[in-house]
């Protein structure tokens, strides 16, 4: 399939073409089929399609998840409404923030405490919310959606999430580990860059009705 005309923004672009040239390893790809699966058979049926990217803090992974998969579904033209949240309530990380930065979006920021960053892809795009908060905070408005557990402690801990149609674990190490270390920028584009290549094979094997 074909992506549609959405014109990313120009670092963006060259972000996505570095994303999608990097090798995925079978094991990621079986994981990764599920959700292909899901999405796939949403389309078919005609219904809509959610996904929430669940991680404990809502900082870092589940936000890169949201990000990028809105972005990926958008650029191929699939009718997909992307959120995330976790179980406790902290802010979105900062580092991960400048990560996002880096990679060639636009963002803008509102509040100090917790504050709402607004993510766009493209000149002509709606902003992608991003802030840290329950996986059914009221902005999530899905009612019914796949629960994408990005985190080992959600995934685990989290036995029963209400309005998942399906649940699907694709775990992703946290770059958390390496903040205050000169490793550090590197290590959030690092699984910033997995997580865009991963979001973008996904979508790119959706065809659409």
């Amino acid at each position: 399939m074909n992506p549609t005309h959405v014109d990313l923004l120009p670092g963006l672009a060259l972000t996505v073409e570095k994303a999608r040239s990097l090798p995925i390893p079978e094991d990621r790809k079986e994981s990764l089929q599920v959700l292909i699966t899901y999405i796939q058979s949403k389309v078919g049926s005609g219904e809509k399609i959610n996904l929430n990217f669940i991680c404990t803090h809502n900082s870092r992974r589940s936000q890169f998840s949201q990000i990028w998969a809105q972005t990926a579904a958008d650029y191929f033209g699939v009718p997909a409404d992307c959120y995330s949240g976790g179980v406790e309530v902290t802010e979105f990380n900062e580092r991960a923030v400048e990560s996002i930065k880096r990679s060639g979006f636009r963002v803008t920021k509102k509040g100090s405490e917790n504050p709402v960053y607004f993510i766009f892809h493209s000149d002509d795009s709606e902003p992608i919310s991003a802030f840290s908060k329950l996986f059914d905070d009221p902005i999530n408005k899905a009612k019914r959606f796949a629960a994408v557990m990005t985190c080992a402690h959600a995934d685990e801990n989290c036995p029963v999430i209400p309005g998942t149609e399906n649940r699907i674990p694709i775990r992703y190490e946290d770059p958390k580990k390496f903040d205050g270390t000169p490793e550090e920028s590197n290590r959030y584009d690092e699984r910033s860059l997995q997580i865009a290549s991963e979001m973008f094979y996904v979508f790119s094997k959706i065809k659409n009705r």
